[in-house]
């Protein structure tokens, strides 16, 4: 069986698969800028209001349930769960982990996308290797290494300020386990 017609239209479609590759990959990259906006904007958030919060978490877990203290800026979970107290354990981890979803998507792919961007160039530029030709060798080389970083550093951005985001939630979720507790008497 002749493969030459299959290997050939696999290097034509890998080709075509480039410019795709590096679009994505550059708008995971601005996401990973604004997620890490977004990121400081909260946490600036908590800092402010974190007497705020620990007052509204001890006036929950001492009173009655029926004077709810209003959501606080920065703590998403807890002011989710303000907004709609009918919201069981399960339920806030759920959410937690849909608020989560896109950046740990992200993290995950950006690297692959690097990888594949980078792959890509390296048959063009081991064809200019074996033609000779140096500068065929380095325009592909620099894309490959530049998608590869892009993707690294989307990848390095969006995992730590995941990582932080899932502390915080947990956190949420255990300062409100008492005010959960209660509402599983109520009901």
């Amino acid at each position: 069986m002749n493969t030459s017609h299959l290997e050939t239209l696999m290097y034509q479609v890998s080709g075509l698969l480039l410019t795709p590759v590096l679009l994505v990959i550059s708008v995971l990259f601005f996401y990973a800028f604004f997620v890490l906006g977004s990121f400081a904007a909260q946490y600036f958030q908590r800092k402010q209001n974190g007497r705020l919060y620990y007052q509204a978490i001890n006036s929950l877990a001492g009173e009655s349930l029926a004077r709810r203290p209003r959501p606080v800026k920065g703590y998403r979970l807890f002011s989710h769960y303000q907004d709609n107290n009918s919201k069981t354990s399960m339920d806030l981890e759920v959410y937690a982990l849909k608020q989560l979803e896109k950046q740990r998507i992200v993290t995950r792919i950006a690297p692959m996308l690097g990888l594949v961007a980078t792959m890509i160039p390296m048959g063009p530029a081991l064809k200019s290797l074996a033609d000779g030709n140096i500068q065929g060798i380095s325009e592909n080389l620099i894309i490959a290494f530049a998608a590869v970083i892009f993707g690294l550093m989307t990848a390095s951005i969006t995992f730590w300020t995941a990582s932080v985001k899932k502390r915080w939630f947990v956190g949420e979720l255990n300062d409100l386990q008492v005010c959960l507790a209660k509402n599983e008497r109520v009901t």
